[in-house]
């Protein structure tokens, strides 16, 4: 299985090539760069784990939520390139890409926690699984972080930007101190690559026009006339 991933769901910019001897991944943290850097940073991993894109058997990618511009571009890179070389796509939430990253601390669940911006956070609670996966504790929200709701879990790691963003709001969702908690990580693609490995190996993926991203938030921004209004 050779399987291309791709994630630029928040400020980091990255790019993964999983096969059968290794994973080999590239990140970067670059706003507003994400457009200029992805597809070069796909060929230097392809090159690096000496593939061409028809050895590919699949592409990956990070579905959101995130940030719009991000997300979009994800989805219509993987989208370009499984149509170009007739492949399937599996989407894969980045929220999940990023509960990944924590290590294993004996906690029951984690929470990964994304800067939503505008006083928000994006929010999925996750459980790990025997086979190294990951198990989904409810849906993925989107909202305040004071009135964020969790599964019952006694002991929990935090993930994710929304925790140097708002450390004290999540905290008092938790039934303890997380036994671990990192606020400078991000979704990457070599998460994502893991994550979609054996459903694309399960024959999981789905047609390019199919692969959609997931926003969770319906609006970008206030209009001048809501914000005039207090919202």
């Amino acid at each position: 299985m050779n399987l291309l991933a791709i994630e630029t769901a928040t400020e980091a910019c990255s790019a993964a090539v999983l096969t059968d001897a290794g994973l080999v991944e590239r990140c970067e943290l670059a706003p507003r760069r994400h457009a200029e850097l992805l597809l070069p940073m796909c060929e230097a991993v392809l090159a690096e784990a000496g593939l061409s894109r028809r050895q590919l058997d699949a592409i990956a990618v990070g579905r959101g939520p995130g940030a719009f511009t991000g997300v979009r571009l994800a989805i219509a890179a993987a989208q370009g390139i499984a149509l170009a070389l007739d492949r399937p796509v599996i989407t894969i939430s980045s929220l999940a890409a990023l509960a990944l990253q924590a290590p294993d601390v004996g906690q029951d669940a984690t929470l990964a926690v994304i800067d939503a911006r505008m006083g928000e956070v994006y929010a999925g609670a996750f459980r790990p699984t025997a086979d190294g996966g990951l198990e989904a504790l409810g849906d993925e929200s989107v909202g305040a972080a004071t009135a964020l709701r969790l599964p019952a879990a006694a002991c929990w790691a935090v993930v994710g930007t929304g925790w140097t963003a708002f450390p004290d709001a999540l905290r008092a969702h938790l039934p303890a101190d997380p036994l671990y908690a990192d606020g400078q990580r991000y979704p990457q693609a070599g998460a994502v690559a893991r994550l979609a490995a054996p459903l694309a190996r399960a024959g999981h993926g789905v047609a390019a026009e199919l692969a959609l991203p997931v926003y969770l938030r319906d609006k970008v921004a206030l209009t001048l006339e809501e914000q005039r209004r207090g919202g």
